[in-house]
């Protein structure tokens, strides 16, 4: 395969500066205010953006470590392969959250329930529509019995680079 090469369209400003103690999913982070900024070359992307209430932000997690197939995630004291977590350390570090626009200011827009250190990456922005993102799931395998957990954990630094716990 061929190499995949990303620009970032621009970065996410949170009050989070280190991964300790970030909420590890955006359900779990809200009220938490931030903004994007996005790169002057993209504010015609923008346009008509003001309409959703909810957003989908990807971003490169740029702190997280070099991946291990194996992890304990946060809500779990097992192993478990890294594509059934949400771990940051992964092949390729991508991160997924959604958001909720409270206003666009030209290139700035303001968001709430953010779950993303500060200076992260931005790579893509899409519109959340539950029409098209929610499914009726079935089984969410061995979160089953710890996703009660998630209001209440936060990142304790273990995927950060030069952090181990």
């Amino acid at each position: 395969m061929s190499e995949v090469v990303y620009r970032p369209i621009g970065v996410v400003h949170s009050p989070f500066k280190a991964p300790q103690d970030v909420p590890i999913q955006s359900a779990a982070a809200r009220g938490v205010t931030g903004y994007i900024e996005v790169a002057e070359e993209y504010v015609d992307g923008l346009r008509d953006i003001e309409g959703f209430s909810h957003l989908i932000l990807l971003y490169h997690c740029h702190l997280a470590q070099e991946c291990s197939l194996l992890v304990k995630p946060f809500m779990d004291d097992a192993l478990h392969g890294v594509f059934s977590t949400r771990a940051p350390s992964r092949p390729n570090p991508v991160g997924l959250s959604v958001v909720r626009l409270t206003e666009k200011e030209k290139n700035i827009l303001h968001i709430q329930d953010v779950d993303i250190i500060d200076g992260t990456p931005l790579l893509d922005i899409k519109p959340f529509v539950p029409d098209f993102d929610q499914r009726e799931v079935k089984r969410i395998g061995w979160l089953t019995e710890n996703v009660d957990k998630m209001h209440s954990s936060r990142d304790d630094g273990r995927f950060a680079k030069n952090t181990r716990l």
